[in-house]
């Protein structure tokens, strides 16, 4: 394998970190796709696909029939001149810039991977505009690149310690909104039916859901109209992570099997599962290959742990695609002042990276 140059990689890593991408600025995140788009062409040889979709800039490199696909996404969560508070910089190691450790580091890292490699047959690379959003646009292309791969490789930040992400909750979302029907609190609150009560006993119920691994989480809450007046109208957003399918479809059930406990008031219920949980089973062997590889190449013995936040890799593993994730940087603060990024592990994550397509494609 080529040797690793890191005096190249930190050079490409300050180029996408000083090109800033908040998620929900389109011309931001398509000149960042400009940049990342030029810098894959000048490791892998090859311009990439700019697929754009809603106004977002995704981008794919295909060399020839894929069967190995590396998922990153260049788009972050910070807000444009985030850079003149948390500005680039590297320093005992540490590289620090909005969007350095999610997950710019994990795409310069894929790229050096893939420059080591004699061959690129049978690899595709997406990278993605949305997924600090959920992927509302790029899920379709997601699951679509993923199809029929033997293995899907998200180059998301790695958990603390450097452990791979070895299992990802899946994610639902609802809304439960209660009508009731208004009344003057002071001159004849009987003749109301309270909105917010109802809502209260909904909230109760729905906490209760949640057993074992899944957590379901009454979130962000509203209700009424003014304070003399019995309230027409109340609703509560709901966060559910659940470690299975099995147990996503449980809370659907129950959720959408909700009904009101007071007299006058009516339920609506929408929502529903957003991203299906990546589980043990589908990174199993790929974990154990890792496993393997990295003992090969000298690097400390890896380890995985489940976690509870969802990434693309959720989405590739939905599809039936072997799914290994947080093969990305080694750090830490993702969406935090502290972002940081340890400059002297990329060299390994890159090899491990370069090894495991190898090995994949093999």
């Amino acid at each position: 394998m080529s040797v690793v140059n890191l005096g190249l990689m930190l050079e490409d890593l300050e180029e996408l970190v000083v090109c800033e991408s908040f998620s929900a600025d389109h011309e931001a995140v398509a000149r960042s796709a400009t940049v990342v788009a030029d810098q894959g062409a000048g490791r892998l040889g090859a311009r990439p696909e700019t697929i754009v979709i809603d106004g977002v800039s995704h981008l794919r490199w295909t060399f020839g029939a894929p069967r190995v696909l590396l998922v990153g996404h260049h788009d972050t969560v910070w807000p444009i001149g985030s850079l003149r508070e948390h500005p680039w910089s590297l320093e005992d190691g540490i590289a620090r810039g909005p969007g350095v450790f999610d997950m710019k580091a994990g795409l310069v890292q894929t790229f050096h991977a893939l420059a080591a490699l004699p061959s690129l047959e049978g690899v595709c690379v997406l990278v993605t505009g949305d997924e600090e959003l959920g992927s509302p646009s790029s899920r379709a292309l997601i699951e679509d690149s993923a199809r029929g791969c033997a293995a899907a490789f998200v180059l998301e930040a790695a958990a603390d310690g450097g452990a791979l992400k070895t299992a990802r909750k899946g994610i639902s979302t609802y809304q439960v909104t209660v009508r009731g029907r208004a009344a003057h609190a002071g001159l004849e609150p009987q003749a109301g039916a309270n909105a917010g009560m109802e809502l209260a006993h909904q909230i109760l119920a729905l906490a209760a859901m949640g057993e074992g691994d899944t957590t379901v989480t009454p979130t962000v809450l509203s209700g009424g109209s003014t304070i003399n007046t019995v309230p027409a109208l109340a609703s509560v957003a709901v966060d559910v992570r659940v470690p299975s399918l099995k147990e996503q479809k449980r809370v659907d059930e129950l959720v959408r099997g909700l009904s009101p406990r007071l007299a006058g008031t009516r339920l609506l219920v929408s929502g529903g599962p957003n991203r299906p949980p990546l589980e043990e089973a589908s990174s199993a062997r790929l974990f154990a290959l890792a496993r393997r590889i990295a003992e090969e190449l000298g690097m400390p013995p890896l380890r995985g742990v489940a976690v509870g936040g969802a990434s693309d890799g959720n989405l590739t593993a939905g599809v039936g695609c072997p799914t290994l994730d947080g093969l990305g940087a080694v750090g830490g603060g993702a969406h935090a002042a502290h972002e940081h990024t340890l400059v002297a592990e990329m060299p390994g994550r890159t090899r491990l990276l370069a090894e495991l397509v190898r090995t994949v494609l093999g």
